[in-house]
């Protein structure tokens, strides 16, 4: 392998537009992207001019297989609507590439763990583009953790929250392409969120319920633009309590649709030496809760990191993790916890009981 390394881009919409071509275009000395591929031609030539800004022209194929035959590939970024994440996933593991696969890692749990197997045999790189845990927020909180100031944390309150932001585009309403609606979509984010600055305990169980009333609401307002309210299958409002194997529980809250102030991205958490308020961004995103001496302090970090792109800090840090052979920033074995959980979340506001969370592979 070179020490500048080719990569190809497998969905070449929007995603990959706005987040994956500016990440690896932000480190031109350690990488190129030299291939793009769409099944709609108009989308990958709109692909392929951004990418010439920063790199040669790329080759432009129809067919993602096409792409994976060229041996000089190190590394993908599969960007495709989530129905589709599994099979190009699998087959550029197999065919020897590192992979960085949008979020979430697959439609349900079944199929992340097949993803998860094709990562540990091939013993390449599988990560989930979970860009959150990247934020200026993030990085602060967790050296914070890591250093004993929170004590063990046994609740988190996690909310990612709408009050009126249906994605207008793509196929963010139907289930049989994504999977479910904003639990899925961005409950991911405040959930992974949440888990990393636990330590990803495992979860042995969950409840929830679901509810899809607004959404299919044709009177409804919707800042995010009007959308056929007929092709609307998913959820606009869930939560779940989830429990893990080592006592400590998540309340997690996500909704397209809700009759609430603002639109909050947010995670609480509990620990025993002190709490925290967590925003992903925004101003004044982190408020620390703690007592010394018998005296109780509201504390404001001054020193959080300046990230200018969570986005391009994902990136930056896939490549650096193939080049310098360390394990995957974000391991396919998250994205797998948070199908799992989700698919419990589902299926216990289905039968009404608390469902077990199964994360093998």
């Amino acid at each position: 392998m070179s020490s500048k390394l080719k990569i190809g881009i497998i969905g070449s919409g929007g995603i990959a537009q706005s987040c994956h071509l500016p990440g690896y275009a932000s480190i031109p000395d350690q990488c190129e992207i030299v291939a793009v591929c769409d099944v709609n031609p108009e989308t990958a030539k709109q692909a392929a001019v951004k990418v010439a800004e920063s790199f040669g022209t790329p080759k432009i194929y129809a067919d993602y297989r096409e792409l994976l035959a060229d041996k000089a590939i190190d590394a993908v970024s599969v960007t495709t609507p989530n129905k589709y994440h599994m099979q190009p996933t699998i087959d550029a593991l197999e065919a020897g590439k590192n992979v960085l696969c949008e979020k979430p890692l697959a439609m349900n749990a079944g199929e992340a763990s097949k993803m998860c197997a094709a990562a540990k045999k091939s013993g390449k790189i599988l990560q989930v583009a979970l860009q959150s845990r990247f934020s200026g927020p993030g990085r602060f909180m967790k050296t914070y953790i890591e250093g004993g100031h929170m004590g063990d944390i046994y609740f988190a309150r996690a909310q990612a929250l709408r009050r009126r932001g249906v994605p207008g585009w793509g196929v963010f309403i139907e289930k049989d392409k994504q999977g479910g609606g904003p639990l899925i979509d961005i409950g991911v984010h405040i959930l992974d969120f949440t888990l990393f600055m636990m330590g990803y305990p495992k979860p042995v169980s969950a409840s929830g319920k679901t509810w899809d009333i607004l959404g299919k609401d044709p009177s409804l307002f919707n800042y995010w633009g009007d959308y056929d309210r007929s092709k609307f299958t998913v959820e606009d409002f869930a939560v779940g309590l989830i429990k893990f194997d080592n006592g400590s529980v998540i309340s997690l809250e996500s909704s397209f649709m809700g009759n609430l102030d603002g639109d909050p991205f947010t995670t609480q958490l509990f620990g025993t030496k002190a709490g925290a308020t967590v925003k992903v961004w925004g101003d004044d995103p982190i408020q620390i809760f703690t007592e010394q001496n018998r005296q109780v302090f509201n504390v404001t970090p001054v020193n959080i990191p300046d990230v200018k792109s969570a986005h391009t800090a994902e990136v930056q840090a896939f490549i650096d993790a193939i080049q310098n052979k360390k394990p995957s920033p974000v391991p396919g074995e998250n994205g797998l916890t948070l199908n799992a959980i989700f698919d419990a979340i589902y299926k216990s506001s289905e039968s009404g009981r608390e469902e077990p969370v199964d994360v093998s592979f």
